[in-house]
């Protein structure tokens, strides 16, 4: 058994963590931070969690937490686990972190597409990405793992088999994508309420939203290219859930039946993923670490186009790093993970 701290736990990330590691058979939660809820029974911001969590109280994080730990999650906003980091490593052996903060090795992102210089860029070249599909061989006793986002997963999973394949340009990818307002976290923000997001649907982060240089890093480095990628968010009126469309310029005379093939090859014997020629929905996916896509060649128009939908706070965020801790410790990648959605 496996012991395991979630900092940030309060969060919807940090709760689904919670979840995953109530089912999962290797991991033992002995520490939950929460700095807003620090004091708050877990079953009483989460009455949902209350059979599994019926005692723990969030905690305010200090150092003495990590005496013992085997693995620590990470569940912090964006910009926080910067100044946390460089004090947690060397106290465990293995640190998972859903921000963006260590997601590059280049330190000049930060300020250009996050608004401030990162403050530990000594340690950026010393994580590995987490996205296992594309990048397992980095995984095996990583001692820093970076999760990639949400958006970026969706993505990139429709897209990199294609481009290492040579069957669709790197230049002039053009990603469109919604997400539920789970994506945007647990703390009320004006246009996150219900009352703002009920009955609408809306473009978002036009021309420089930040998951735009991470797209192209993932799909990208995957297939050994430069890739240049216009990326265009929405928030959809929903609480979980990604769909991204994506277009590409073909490289040949691909038909729909070779860019289908590739995406079976690269695929078929991930337990994750699920390939087939029926539109992919959130629907299908809600609750489990499977991403659901499909392919098609517009043989009028010149465009390939790849769908792909997933969970935003499973596979596009916990249950990721889930899967990347599991690679991590040498455990089956899908322990403790649901490949099936919930329905209806």
């Amino acid at each position: 058994m496996h012991r395991v701290a979630i900092i940030g736990a309060s969060g919807f990330t940090g709760a689904e963590f919670l979840r995953l590691c109530a089912g999962h058979p290797d991991f033992e939660v002995v520490a939950a931070t929460g700095e807003t809820q620090a004091g708050t029974r877990v079953a009483d911001l989460y009455p949902s969690l209350a059979a599994a969590y019926p005692e723990m109280v969030f905690a305010p994080y200090e150092p003495s937490i990590l005496e013992g730990i085997d693995l620590v999650f990470m569940g912090l906003p964006h910009g926080h686990s910067q100044a946390l980091v460089p004090e947690i490593r060397g106290r465990v052996p293995h640190i998972v972190d859903l921000s963006a903060d260590f997601r590059f090795n280049d330190p000049a992102i930060y300020p250009q597409w996050y608004g401030d210089a990162h403050t530990a860029p000594e340690l950026l070249t010393e994580f590995v990405f987490g996205m296992p599909e594309l990048f397992r061989d980095q995984l095996p006793g990583a001692e820093l793992v970076a999760v990639a986002g949400c958006y970026v997963t969706t993505s990139s999973l429709a897209l990199a088999p294609l481009l290492a394949a040579g069957l669709i340009e790197p230049t002039g990818i053009i990603v469109d994508a919604a997400s539920g307002a789970s994506g945007a976290g647990r703390p009320p923000k004006p246009n996150t309420t219900f009352c703002a997001i009920d009955e609408d649907f809306t473009a978002y982060g036009l021309l420089d939203h930040r998951h735009t240089p991470e797209i192209e890093f993932a799909v990208g480095a995957y297939a050994g290219c430069d890739a240049q990628v216009l990326f265009t968010p929405h928030m959809a009126p929903m609480n979980r859930g990604i769909l991204a469309t994506c277009y590409g310029r073909p490289t040949g005379s691909a038909t729909t039946a070779d860019v289908m093939a590739c995406l079976h090859d690269a695929y078929d014997n991930e337990p994750f993923v699920v390939v087939s020629e029926r539109s992919p929905s959130t629907k299908a996916t809600l609750g489990s670490n499977s991403v659901h896509l499909t392919a098609r060649v517009d043989e009028r128009t010149g465009t390939v186009l790849v769908i792909g939908a997933l969970d935003n706070l499973v596979k596009g965020a916990s249950g990721q790093g889930v899967q990347c801790a599991n690679a991590v410790l040498g455990l089956p990648e899908d322990t403790g993970l649901a490949s099936a959605g919930l329905y209806p």
